[in-house]
């Protein structure tokens, strides 16, 4: 495989710096960039450049970006000092947030017109699930370039899935929050409805887990439902964030969302609540306070699937 200098923008976020600690780990080397660098810095630690600006990633071949929102990645792209500045671009841009696909549209155009390529690689996964090697990536964009960037997003997790050209993987990411936040909802009030039968959440969820009704995303969040941590992972405005730009999506497609829509309500209240820093999976004390339940930790070691690959 031919190697390439990597780069990564927004690797002092909690997934850009997993994911960034995973390519060090695998022997890529890899510039780091993050507003506050203290947040990098520690990567240095694992063999990565730290570098100061936007600009000094520009004459790499590949730029990871992992950012918050939309217009953050227009402006690590496209604004004064970002990576499409100019001088010098990298030859790929590989984004791997959860943005709008009109946003990743405007950057395409933008990188286009200097040559410069894009792949959209959002991802299904947190932190843990990244430190795990568990991973999942979808990408859309020219195929040639997906080739040439499928190893590095090989070494992030345990799949890739190539959906062909443009944006296409922006809806697939999307589709899959909304997915997530539906399913979260639904975990959520359920097992409120079981505890209030009589039943521990421990017990309750440990059935779930080993019927078909599992999944790796209902066993890695059954620690948090058992123990009420609330250590975000992805936090419920990140969530109404995604919701959002599904509804927007499916309005523009004519297709009708109404659990997605009463998911949205329920998600929106928790960040009413001031509920903005924590772990979307309080969405069960929610439910729990809606039916006259108290939650109280039960205390108890919880597998979560997640067996631990070092990273």
């Amino acid at each position: 495989m031919a190697k390439h200098a990597l780069g990564w923008v927004g690797a002092g976020g909690r997934m850009g710096f997993a994911m960034a600690k995973r390519l060090l780990a695998a022997g890529h080397e890899v510039s780091v960039y993050n507003r506050t660098r203290s947040k990098v810095e520690p990567l240095a630690e694992h063999g990565a450049t730290v570098v100061d600006s936007l600009s000094e990633l520009r004459n790499l071949d590949i730029v990871f970006t992992t950012v918050s929102a939309s217009d953050d990645l227009i402006a690590v792209c496209t604004g004064p000092e970002g990576l499409l500045a100019t001088g010098s671009s990298p030859k790929l841009i590989i984004d791997c947030s959860s943005v709008s696909e009109e946003a990743s549209s405007q950057v395409r155009a933008a990188a286009a017109k200097l040559g410069v390529d894009m792949l959209a690689a959002p991802v299904s996964g947190n932190a843990k699930v990244v430190s795990a090697g568990k991973l999942t990536i979808v990408a859309s964009g020219p195929r040639k370039s997906f080739e040439m960037a499928e190893p590095y997003l090989q070494a992030l997790g345990v799949g890739v899935t190539y959906v062909g050209e443009g944006e296409l993987a922006r809806m697939v990411k999307i589709c899959h929050n909304l997915l997530l936040g539906v399913v979260a909802q639904s975990l959520a009030e359920i097992t409120v409805l079981a505890e209030k039968g009589g039943v521990k959440r421990s017990a309750f969820l440990e059935f779930i887990n080993n019927s078909v009704m599992g999944s790796q995303f209902s066993r890695y969040k059954t620690p948090a439902f058992v123990n009420l941590d609330w250590t975000p992972t992805f936090t419920p405005v990140l969530l109404r964030k995604d919701l959002d730009l599904g509804l927007k999506a499916a309005k523009e497609l004519g297709v009708p969302l109404p659990v997605t829509k009463v998911t949205r309500g329920e998600v929106d209240k928790l960040v009413q609540a001031g509920h903005t820093d924590c772990d979307f999976a309080i969405l069960i004390e929610q439910a729990a306070n809606a039916s006259g339940l108290k939650l109280t930790p039960e205390n108890v070691a919880v597998d979560d699937g997640l067996k631990k690959k070092s990273a």
